[in-house]
């Protein structure tokens, strides 16, 4: 089993990341886990977008 990491500052971003990546790559995904992560910088927010696809 592998594992593949994804990491976007936007949702969009990892969404077009992921699609790539399984459209180029012939795998059995077993699982795909998604994790939202905010920050604060001051005034602004930080957002961080990640997905981990598992695979045979």
């Amino acid at each position: 089993m592998k594992v593949k990491i994804f990491d976007e500052s936007h949702e969009k971003d990892l969404e077009e990341q992921v699609n790539n990546y399984l459209y180029e790559h012939d795998v059995d995904v077993v699982d795909i886990k998604y994790q939202v992560s905010v920050s604060i910088a001051g005034e602004d927010q930080i957002y961080c977008f990640s997905a981990m696809i598992i695979y045979k």
